[in-house]
């Protein structure tokens, strides 16, 4: 049977949740000073003047690079769960974590392939 009272904790974090940031930033925009002018609005790195405008095309290498280092990364937080129940959880699932990972390596490989892994 369905108990709704067994969900009390659930809906008074998740409210409390959604409410939190809704007032912080709602008393943050209240209690702001607003003052728009040209030095607020001009951009600021280490007390310099900027010599040339905030928006700078950066290569596509370093967005590659990045998003690869990612995916691995997330692989690991994958495979550690795994790795701590492999005596409970059995082949099938040794054969899911090995599925797994041989589609990492063929993303790897391909990557690879296409010099995302390289600097140059």
């Amino acid at each position: 049977m369905f108990l709704l009272y067994e969900y009390d904790f659930f809906w008074t974090f998740l409210i409390i949740s959604i409410l939190v940031p809704i007032l912080a930033f709602s008393i943050s925009g209240v209690l702001a000073p607003i003052s728009k002018g040209p030095e607020k609005l001009s951009t600021y790195e280490s007390g310099i003047e900027s010599m040339d405008d905030a928006w700078l095309q950066f290569r596509i290498r370093y967005y590659m690079f990045a998003l690869v280092f990612v995916v691995f990364d997330v692989e690991t937080g994958f495979l550690y769960p795994w790795a701590m129940n492999f005596n409970v959880l059995g082949v099938s699932v040794f054969i899911e974590a090995l599925i797994f990972m041989l589609i990492l390596i063929i993303g790897l490989v391909y990557a690879w392939r296409k010099g995302a892994l390289e600097w140059s």
